[in-house]
């Protein structure tokens, strides 16, 4: 895997000055001085600290997440085998802490489990596992899909045919994380017209874990799977819901 790349970090703002005067009533009040007003004098006043953004650190945690996500999905990393995060810092160029913070993120995920004073083992998932990721996806998507189907115009779900033919181009190219990244996505944006957002993150998460470890399948599978993401959008514009009610079923029958 390339390299992960550093953001910088932009300059911080400096705060406004304040200092005390007289007003007219005799009282005193605080007049608020913007830095390099005329008259303003900064070196007998003390500056208010101000937090450190970590912009760069959480850059490179995300980048690693999704690098070791790719590697998830591709197989690159083993069910079943354990990852110290020095390893895999030295892998990517950068320290273990955000190897490691990204990690912690998986072990939430349940893609892969924590081993005390060795690192973070793949979890390897059984046929069993996955049917019921499968089953209790279909369980949530399906009733949701149904609703949408006798609710949401036709121009709504035209809008999301560009995302339907990804899933397609994807498939043809037959490589794994670039059909598994486009799936979810187009999984979440039809879940998204709901306007729950706590629906589409628990099903994105479900999906997500359905994902790896990676079911080896061929390009032929990918394609056809990618053909069902078409024919249930023409449906979904169509607003034939007998049609949605038997892809969407065929459809997750075919994720386990």
């Amino acid at each position: 895997m390339d390299p992960v790349k550093q953001v910088t970090q932009g300059s911080a703002r400096v705060p406004a000055q304040t200092r005390a005067v007289a007003a007219p009533d005799g009282t005193r009040e605080r007049e608020t001085a913007l830095p390099g007003a005329r008259g303003e004098h900064t070196h007998s006043e003390r500056l208010v600290p101000q937090p450190r953004v970590a912009v760069q650190r959480s850059s490179v945690r995300g980048q690693i997440l999704d690098a070791l996500r790719t590697a998830l999905v591709t197989g690159e990393l083993r069910p079943g085998e354990v990852y110290s995060a020095p390893v895999l810092g030295d892998r990517f160029g950068v320290s273990a802490t955000p190897v490691r913070e990204a990690m912690q993120q998986l072990a939430l995920e349940g893609a892969v489990e924590v081993v005390p004073n060795r690192g973070f083992r793949v979890v390897q998932r059984g046929a069993r596992e996955l049917a019921e990721l499968a089953e209790v996806r279909a369980l949530i998507e399906v009733p949701v899909m149904l609703r949408l189907a006798r609710t949401v115009p036709a121009e709504r779900w035209a809008e999301l045919r560009p995302l339907a033919e990804e899933t397609v181009r994807a498939a043809a190219a037959g490589c794994p994380a670039t059909y598994a990244e486009s799936d979810r996505a187009f999984h979440g944006a039809l879940l998204s017209l709901s306007g729950n957002e706590q629906l589409v993150r628990t099903a994105t998460d479900l999906h997500r874990r359905s994902q790896w470890p990676p079911v080896r399948r061929a390009r032929g599978y990918l394609v056809a799977d990618a053909a069902e993401h078409m024919a249930l959008l023409e449906a979904l514009i169509a607003g034939d819901v007998d049609v949605v009610r038997g892809l969407v079923g065929e459809h997750f029958a075919g994720a386990s």
